[in-house]
């Protein structure tokens, strides 16, 4: 076989099909291009004449060299060579083509991905800036650190992915942390399970995730100019990374909350608590207060009314079609009719006995709760008793979840002087009779009936120590922090809560106008109020002291009535489930949310590192505990789910970009 190596212009050669890679030739061509600009072409092409001799052939076939041809003739469309650019190619008989283009295919071994991230991270070391690196190699600047960062992994561990005992997803793991004795005795104690979650769980267990609520207050800028220390996993853009340091972490999170707790204070009130978890055992019996909104000053009712009339005089010109000119004009009158509505404020006299707690809520967010009474500043209300031997009670007219007011229980009746002329035993004979009288024209007035027990729940959800109602109806509210410690902070309660102080703002502050209270709603809001009181009535509790077949064979009836679906209200994690139940059961729920396949995956896995996986494996469809599920609503259908979590896409990306240059950094 002859040979000869000669200059041959670029314009002259052409693509073969005597080249026997035909899988791959295309990949990465742009990098290969910005290498060749930068380094020049480093390897000859080979080539064969076409139709005749080499000294007679005005062009060449390139049997091995394609990807190398196809970057130069990039940077001849980019302008970057001109065509005529002299390309350095070994001439090869013809009928010697494809057996010279499979020799160099199968003999060129590529080299080992360690050295090359190793490589990556010497030139760094050596002063160049990544930016420029990645210029010069065609790539990302992300993907020089991520091989930089690979290069950087213990040297240890680095001879074992040599060896092929480490995995380029276990090394990636481990690029985690540039604590090389971390990586090495993490290593060595994973034991059985050395994925690379296993890895980055092992490495991370004492930092603070990005997302964590204290981080979403204070933010990672401030944490970092405080001095705090970020850990980012390079191959895994979606995680943020974690905090390597809780103190000054939770130094910026007291700080804000601090901040916020002057400036609650600055409102006047008696007293205020600052700490990052809401004290829901204390608060819970605790009076509460709520805002009211106050009537309109004169001077402001009569603006308002002005303004309404300028809003009919539009309606009568317009005949219903407003121009913009006009619609604009419209908008402006509706926006200062709003702004000239009082709105709910607390009065000077409830800031002068309640307090306020400031805290972190479950979103990251400043949580303050206003409005609490301690029990020694409770206001004295003077019963008739307590008048006659000198003493009064403490408490007000509402609830401990509502606003304080006189209840109106020490006024006489108006036909006082008159009940006062007859003998108890006839009062009683004829209030029986009358009271028969109101059951029967109640049971015949549903209209009524309805407010009736609208009424009675909620004199008796909303005001304290008093009964307020003639209807012998008494709802209870089961407490629930006891039973389940975060339930108090979560989206679901926050919901209830702000309903509960919407209605007890709306409330008149005496018991004894509640009834024409309800009487003046609109059947619509009657509705909405029954609602929420009976809401707050609900006692499914499941508990070993308090058998109750038929109430919680009710509660699911009820469940199935409103199409209840837990997904929506909580979610199967390791602290919420996994971890508190058998290694059995995490098994099981896995093979019916995520298949068999995906459950015999996780069968010799620790208990903590099962629950982990469960938590990845399951969440994302929504599994549900038989015990959360409702009748008639869907399960779900088992998923044959992947060994690899979502959130590992960029390591995948990377993982598979560095296989595939593997099998392309030979020739062709």
């Amino acid at each position: 076989m002859t040979t000869m190596l000669i200059e041959i212009p670029l314009a002259r050669l052409v693509s073969s099909a005597a080249n026997v890679r035909k899988t791959g030739r295309d990949a990465r061509i742009d990098e290969l291009a910005a290498s060749i600009a930068a380094h020049g072409l480093l390897q000859n092409l080979t080539v064969r004449p076409v139709g005749g001799d080499e000294e007679g052939a005005s062009r060449f076939e390139v049997v091995a060299g394609g990807r190398r041809l196809a970057a130069l003739k990039l940077l001849v469309k980019e302008k970057r060579l001109p065509k005529s650019f002299a390309v350095p190619c070994k001439v090869v008989a013809v009928e010697d083509g494809e057996e010279v283009s499979l020799a160099e295919n199968i003999t060129q071994a590529p080299m080992h991905p360690a050295d090359q991230y190793e490589a990556f991270a010497r030139l760094v070391e050596a002063g160049r800036g990544v930016e420029a690196i990645a210029a010069r190699f065609g790539v990302s600047a992300t993907v020089v650190r991520q091989r930089m960062k690979l290069g950087a992994v213990s040297r240890k561990l680095m001879a074992l992915y040599r060896e092929g005992e480490v995995s380029l997803d276990q090394l990636m793991a481990f690029a985690v942390t540039d604590d090389h004795a971390a990586q090495e005795r993490v290593w060595a104690e994973l034991g059985w399970n050395k994925s690379k979650d296993a890895i980055r769980r092992a490495l991370t267990t004492a930092h603070v995730p990005a997302g964590d609520r204290r981080v979403r207050l204070v933010g990672v800028e401030a944490y970092e100019a405080a001095g705090g220390v970020v850990v980012r996993d390079l191959f895994d853009e979606t995680s943020g990374g974690w905090l390597a340091d809780v103190a000054p972490l939770d130094r910026l999170v007291r700080t804000r909350l601090d901040e916020e707790g002057a400036r609650v204070r600055a409102e006047g009130w008696k007293w205020v608590e600052v700490d990052p978890e809401y004290p829901h055992a204390l608060a819970a019996g605790l009076l509460r207060l709520y805002p009211r909104t106050l009537e309109a000053s004169e001077e402001t009712a009569t603006r308002i009314a002005e303004l309404e009339v300028e809003k009919a005089r539009f309606a009568e010109i317009a005949d219903g079609e407003l121009s913009d000119e006009a619609e604009a004009a419209w908008q402006r009158i509706e926006d200062e009719i709003t702004a000239l509505q009082p709105q709910p404020e607390f009065a000077a006299e409830d800031r002068s006995i309640a307090g306020a707690f400031v805290s972190l809520g479950w979103d990251g967010a400043v949580r303050i709760e206003r409005g609490f009474v301690r029990a020694e500043d409770e206001p004295v209300i003077v019963t008739a008793e307590a008048e006659e031997e000198g003493e009064g009670a403490p408490g007000t007219a509402h609830e401990s979840e509502s606003a304080g007011a006189s209840n109106g229980e020490n006024e006489e009746p108006d036909d006082a002087s008159a009940l006062a002329m007859l003998s108890d035993k006839l009062t009683a004979e004829l209030s029986a009779h009358r009271t028969l009288a109101l059951r029967d024209a109640l049971t015949e007035a549903p209209r009524i009936a309805l407010r009736a027990v609208v009424h009675a729940l909620a004199a008796r959800t909303f005001f304290r120590y008093v009964s307020g109602t003639a209807l012998e109806i008494e709802p209870k509210t089961v407490g629930l922090v006891g039973h389940a410690p975060s339930i108090g902070d979560t989206p679901t309660e926050r919901r209830i809560a702000a309903r509960h102080g919407a209605w007890a703002s709306r409330l008149p502050t005496d018991v004894n106008d509640l009834w024409s209270f309800v009487m003046g709603l609109d059947e619509t809001a009657v509705l909405d109020l029954l609602a929420h009181c009976a809401g707050l009535t609900v006692n499914a509790l499941r508990l070993p002291w308090d058998r109750r077949p038929s109430a919680l064979t009710h509660a699911d009836g009820l469940a199935e009535a409103l199409g209840l679906d837990m997904t929506r209200f909580w979610e199967a994690t390791a602290e919420s489930y996994f971890s508190r139940v058998t290694k059995g059961r995490i098994v099981e729920a896995v093979e019916e949310g995520a298949g068999r396949a995906a459950a015999e995956r996780i069968i010799g896995l620790k208990k903590t590192e099962m629950a982990a996986e469960a938590e990845r494996l399951l969440r994302p469809i929504g599994w549900l505990p038989p015990m959360l599920r409702t009748k008639g609503h869907p399960v779900v259908t088992p998923v044959e789910v992947e060994v690899n979590s979502p959130a590992d896409a960029a390591t995948d990306a990377f993982v598979s970009e560095e296989r595939a240059e593997d099998l392309t950094i030979a020739a062709e």
